[in-house]
């Protein structure tokens, strides 16, 4: 049986990769979903519908199509991971985080330990609070081999 896991949040680093490779490492039966993470590509997610003067109905329409995905994907799991980076605000993974608190949808956060407070919420509706994708890679080890 294999355990689905959808991975959120920033995109502007590899620790998506790192999880999946340690995963590997571990023998363990996951497959891993995300959203988009060719920032233009998301940007561009409607613009297929017809071009906009304006870009919040760019971004609108982008992030409604985006969302299809995004929300399929989240109800489809077993588990989400949500990473916060220190570059940009993630708006959006707050938003993944608090459709899998509604949900009831577990879910473990990703994040340096300088934002836990802005994170307070996020983090108090977490299942688990990692800093580090090996510390991600330990929890989806216990949980699919105890």
């Amino acid at each position: 049986m294999s355990f689905y896991v959808y991975l959120s949040g920033e995109i502007h680093t590899d620790w998506r990769d790192e999880i999946q490779r340690g995963a590997e490492a571990k023998g363990l039966d996951v497959v891993f979903t995300s959203a988009v993470t060719d920032h233009d590509a998301s940007d561009a997610a409607g613009d297929h519908l017809g071009a906009e003067d304006n870009a919040f109905w760019r971004d609108h329409k982008s992030a409604k199509v985006n969302a299809i995905r995004t929300k399929t994907l989240i109800e489809q799991s077993d588990l989400v991971v949500v990473r916060f980076g220190d570059k940009y605000k993630q708006w959006n993974a707050a938003f993944d985080a608090g459709y899998c608190a509604a949900l009831g949808k577990p879910y473990v956060t990703l994040h340096a330990e300088d934002i836990v407070h802005p994170l307070k919420e996020v983090d108090a509706a977490a299942m688990a609070w990692a800093t580090t994708t090996e510390q991600v890679v330990g929890i989806l080890a216990y949980v699919l081999k105890g």
